[in-house]
């Protein structure tokens, strides 16, 4: 499952039973952390989910800043209420990658990227870690 973390809301994507495609999923509109917690537990037991990839907005300098911080305590805080193996997915750009084929490809107005543009970015990131897995296999 990839998860997109925003300021106020978490775009979920997850990968078909292959690992091969990632799929946007849902928005959570973010309000308690234990509400936010239960829900990803209940669609990780639901889809038989295994792990998380969590995108961690790095600085373009390659350094991470209070945004990424938070992703990373995010993190911490889930481990903390069950045991979850979590990986971390250099997001840079993949919102503005996202936004650009929204409107290039798909035309969409901004109302509706505004309710599509988390959860595809989500899937965007689970979907870069999905190949980076893949290639190195091929490699082994």
């Amino acid at each position: 499952m990839g998860l997109d973390l925003g300021e106020k809301t978490i775009g979920v994507a997850v990968s078909d039973s292959t690992r091969l495609i990632a799929s946007p999923l849902e928005l959570i509109r973010k309000s308690k952390f234990t509400q936010e917690a239960e829900h990803l537990f209940k669609l990780m037991a639901h889809r038989k989910v295994s792990a998380l990839v969590i995108g961690l907005p790095a600085n373009m300098d390659g350094t991470e800043g209070p945004r990424a911080q938070s992703c990373r305590a995010f993190a911490r805080n889930l481990e903390r209420l069950r045991p979850v193996n979590i990986a971390f997915w250099d997001e840079r750009l993949s919102t503005s990658a996202v936004e650009r084929f929204l409107i290039e490809d798909l035309d969409l107005n901004r109302k509706r990227r505004a309710q599509v543009v988390d959860r595809t970015a989500a899937a965007w990131i689970l979907q870069g870690a999905l190949d980076r897995v893949r290639d190195q296999a091929t490699w082994v």
